[in-house]
């Protein structure tokens, strides 16, 4: 079944469940692993390419691309979106690489618009901001809400260091386009050590009278990204460091499932937080599933497990065969990873091909 003939089916509201087969998976159940973690939040990655360079993601020799007919089609998307939303997720990232290189984005932005019929609550994505601000109020006036956009220094200068490419103003002007449309908008923040640590306070500062949320992310283990222990700034160091300049911090109720431990300085608009990924791990509330740009599921992170969906779906796999797949993966899903000194030994992909 092509793309086109797959969207009008479901905006026409025939059911796929006539097609399922009651000894495989209940197509109504929600991904669910051993130790009780239901699934509901998917990140898609786009694209394997990007236009900037960052230290923390692509190594700098860059990477082999896979050839473009190995990765997800539009209609491929699609489909694999509407298995899991069919399964409970109610929250769809789209991630690269850089997705705004992807020159059918609001196409798919607008189709999984369509699934919010059938429980998709939120679609969002995260970005570098570079070229965002052309297609901005296209996404936004096809189903996108929520943005994130990578920015790790308030210095442009540093940024070209840090990311090997110009481009800060057009990063700044991203942000202020985005509070404007009326996005969701959080500023993820790699902190490093010796490089951009020095900075943190300048970024709550920025809070003051934006609304924006910004996530300051401990520097994680990938491979080729020369992760080291002395690059490594704990959470706790970085909080420490914003209370003895804006001693007025408040602690704020966590979202569900949420990554981020939210804090926010007393009448500042906007907001902060940690994502503690490395000094204290949240795997115990993961709530996430990632699909890459070739079409693997990886369930966790930091995990080197993955299965091929693509290949399921171009061998004329059933939507029951790919659920049973997917529920299979889940439930091989570990308690936890195995800790940031023994990831960083591990073989892994790149970020970048992973997907943020």
């Amino acid at each position: 079944m092509n793309f086109v003939s797959l969207l009008r089916r479901w905006q026409h509201g025939i059911s796929l469940k006539s097609q399922i087969n009651p000894s495989h998976t209940d197509q109504s159940s929600p991904f669910t692993d051993t130790f009780g973690r239901r699934h509901t939040y998917l990140r898609i990655s786009l694209s394997e390419r990007c236009n900037l360079r960052c230290q923390y993601c692509m190594p700098e020799e860059g990477v082999p691309l896979t050839p473009k007919s190995n990765l997800l089609t539009s209609g491929e998307i699609y489909r694999l979106a509407s298995v899991f939303v069919r399964h409970g997720v109610t929250k769809i990232r789209l991630t690269g690489g850089e997705p705004l290189l992807r020159k059918d984005l609001v196409e798919i932005v607008s189709s999984l618009n369509t699934l919010r019929q059938f429980g998709l609550e939120a679609i969002g994505m995260t970005t570098n901001g570079i070229t965002f601000s052309r297609v901005a109020e296209s996404l936004f006036e096809n189903g996108m809400t929520h943005i994130n956009i990578s920015l790790d220094t308030m210095q442009p200068l540093k940024f070209e260091f840090i990311s090997r490419r110009k481009g800060w103003d057009r990063v700044i002007g991203a942000i202020e386009k985005a509070i404007d449309i009326g996005y969701n908008v959080k500023i993820n923040c790699v902190t490093m050590k010796g490089i951009n640590d020095d900075e943190v306070v300048d970024f709550v500062r920025f809070t003051q009278t934006r609304k924006v949320d910004v996530r300051f992310i401990e520097y994680m283990p990938f491979s080729g990204n020369k992760w080291s222990l002395n690059k490594f700034v704990p959470y706790s160091w970085m909080l420490d460091r914003i209370r003895a300049e804006f001693p007025e911090v408040i602690t704020l109720v966590n979202e569900e499932s949420s990554t981020s431990k939210a804090y926010k300085v007393k009448n500042f608009v906007g907001q902060f937080g940690f994502i503690t990924s490395m000094s204290e791990h949240f795997c115990g509330e993961c709530n996430r599933l990632r699909i890459t740009a070739d079409g693997n599921i990886k369930v966790c992170l930091f995990g080197n497990a993955e299965v091929s969906l693509r290949d399921l779906m171009r061998s004329d796999a059933s939507d029951v065969e790919l659920s049973d797949v997917i529920t299979g993966a889940v439930l091989r899903k570990k308690k936890q990873h195995a800790g940031m000194l023994n990831i960083s030994k591990m073989d892994n992909r790149p970020m970048i091909l992973i997907g943020g």
